[in-house]
């Protein structure tokens, strides 16, 4: 993997006692960023931690000294060094003068886009999520030059801070043959990215960091228009864009939908649930957890359906090791769900040991309604049983099936019990079902007894039932219960 940093050009900019240090340090590739702030020491701060440059304070003059090196600061309150991709971010005080610096550390890495090389060759548009400085930016930029040189694509940089192509007039040769606009006011970034589409005819365009309503809302018309999209959002998991008021129209949305009597009770729901509410405008999402370790999902919309139905989740983890090499895991990942969002349980992830089509033919497709998940689940089970190895949580997991479960949830409130419900049979420890709707589906009594989920029944939705058998299942041994 070969890397590009023009470090010493971003320390030539540094006071001699902040810059000495560095020169000579151990750890100086692995740099994150440089911070300076008014009467403190200097810090460098690396992946396993910071590290104080000296027992000098920063001084005005220290500042001024550093600002007078660089252009000016833009709207944003960032500035940069011509012809590399360091980043330099400034903090002022009430009055508008400069009392700290941040300067980042900008790379070109080659051969980041290893892991996710397959993924481009698809055409579908890409969001890469994950926390501030864990290499969004690093990544999208290798995206780019792969895009543009290898794969000959016309490609758009929409370069809001002039992080991704660098600073100057002239583009960073990191980006390859990828043409660059830049954005004078962060504010116009969703009008430059409708402005590429209509003057440069694009094939690709690159987003750095999507934040505003307005800016979401380009990017959905512009995934409209057939342009594929490869862009970078501030969120570690795809539940937190789920989640942003802002963001989740990247992902389709999500609106409240109100369901009739038969269809509540058929899924055990309440009558008012949460559902996808369009087309995403990005088909994949990438979750960057370490530089070298992402989670992929392929099918955005199928796994937002998931996460609102409180489904288990099928992963793919992607890691890049020293020699080169891409390994991929299947995991299973219990949703934190929105619906039960009041009893949420601990992520549960156990190494799968089969490959994606089996997950997928165990849960089946979204439009399958529960009885055919069910009898896909009932067959699997029973033939793969030892497929998942479960670990035990102190709070117990309770299917409810032809109960009202928000009576149930309120009960549970009440009682104050370490129960947490869940909309997949499959992972409750215990069910709690009308003893008449059990009778009558021998398909969900098949699964109960192959994964020995015990099944308590009460004859109606009286709350003194309701409450007996939560008692029962709380302070009783693993037995069969009616009242």
């Amino acid at each position: 993997m070969l890397i590009a940093d023009d470090l010493d050009k971003l320390l030539d900019i540094l006071p001699d006692f902040v810059k000495n240090p560095l020169y000579n340090h151990p750890n100086k590739k692995f740099l994150i960023e440089i911070v300076m702030d008014l009467g403190r020491r200097p810090e460098a701060r690396f992946p396993d931690g910071p590290e104080y440059l000296s027992l000098i304070n920063i001084s005005w003059h220290d500042l001024d000294y550093c600002i007078k090196k660089i252009p000016n600061f833009s709207g944003d309150n960032r500035s940069g060094i011509e012809s590399t991709l360091h980043r330099i971010s400034s903090i002022k005080n009430r009055k508008g003068n400069i009392i700290g610096l941040t300067c980042r550390v900008g790379r070109a890495i080659f051969g980041t886009a290893s892991m996710i090389r397959d993924l481009l060759y698809s055409g579908h548009s890409i969001l890469l999520l994950g926390k501030p400085g864990v290499g969004k930016t690093t990544a999208i930029r290798e995206i780019t030059r792969v895009l543009a040189d290898e794969m000959e694509k016309r490609v758009v940089i929409i370069d809001t801070s002039n992080e991704i192509a660098g600073d100057g007039d002239i583009p960073h040769p990191a980006i390859g043959r990828a043409r660059r606009m830049q954005v004078t006011q962060p504010e116009l970034q969703h009008q430059v990215m409708i402005e590429a589409v209509e003057n440069h005819m694009p094939e690709v365009i690159i987003i750095d960091e999507i934040g505003t309503e307005l800016e979401v809302l380009a990017a959905r018309t512009i995934a409209e228009r057939g342009v594929q999209l490869v862009g970078t959002a501030h969120g570690n998991y795809l539940e937190s864009i789920i989640k942003n008021p802002t963001l989740s129209d990247l992902v389709g949305g999500i609106q409240y939908v109100t369901l009739g009597d038969d269809e509540a009770k058929r899924r055990g729901s309440q009558k008012s649930i949460l559902e996808r509410k369009t087309v995403p405008a990005f088909q994949i999402a990438v979750e960057i957890h370490q530089r070298n370790v992402l989670v992929v999902h392929e099918k955005v919309d199928r796994f937002v359906d998931l996460i609102l139905q409180g489904s288990i989740l099928s992963l793919e983890r992607r890691k890049l090791h020293v020699d080169g090499s891409v390994s991929i895991n299947y995991e299973t990942s219990n949703s934190t769900g929105f619906f039960y969002h009041k009893h949420l349980s601990p992520t549960l992830n156990t190494q799968f040991q089969s490959t994606s089509e089996d997950i997928s033919n165990l849960y089946g497709s979204q439009n399958q309604d529960f009885e055919s998940n069910l009898n896909n689940a009932s067959s699997k089970i029973i033939s793969n049983s030892s497929s998942f190895d479960c670990n035990t949580f102190s709070v117990l997991k309770l299917y409810v099936y032809g109960i009202n479960v928000q009576q149930v949830e309120t009960t549970i409130d009440a009682l104050n019990f370490a129960i947490t419900l869940t909309r997949d049979v499959l992972r409750a420890d215990y069910i709690l079902a009308l003893r008449s709707y059990i009778k009558q589906n021998s398909k969900i009594r098949e699964v109960a007894k192959s994964k020995h989920i015990v099944i308590y029944t009460i004859h109606n939705n009286n709350t003194n039932n309701i409450i007996r058998a939560l008692k029962q299942i709380m302070h009783s041994p693993l037995l069969s219960y009616s009242d």
